[in-house]
């Protein structure tokens, strides 16, 4: 099983350029990202295209990388779980749902993190 549009918005993310995600969403995309840091606290980033561009630009570059674990697609549905890695050490476990269009880019995109849980562990 695999989802291969996840799989390539998190080597985006993780690359060079993370900003070309962007690209990779539609007219009408939506979005929230439950970014969990421990402690009860959380922040969600939630919005269309401005938000996640507002998102871009207070993330750290560089730093973060995303494995995914497992992965599962259901007809325009894609799933993964995952861990993001600090210097390649456990930082989050992760979950990611995504809701592609006819063309292949996402319309809904749903992320949930927390680094209470390791899900290696």
């Amino acid at each position: 099983m695999s989802a291969p549009f996840l799989a390539k918005w998190f080597d985006t993310l993780d690359g060079g350029s993370p900003d070309d995600i962007l690209d990779m969403i539609a007219p009408d995309f939506r979005f929230s990202i439950v970014f969990g840091t421990g402690g009860e606290a959380a922040r969600d980033f939630a919005g269309g295209r401005e938000a996640m561009e507002g998102y871009l630009r207070q993330r750290e570059k560089g730093v973060l990388t995303h494995h995914v674990l497992s992965a599962s697609t259901v007809g325009s549905d894609e799933l993964v779980l995952g861990q993001a890695r600090r210097g390649g050490k456990f930082e989050s476990t992760f979950v990611a749902a995504a809701r592609l269009d006819d063309s292949g880019q996402v319309v809904g995109l749903m992320i949930g993190r927390s680094p209470e849980f390791d899900i290696e562990a």
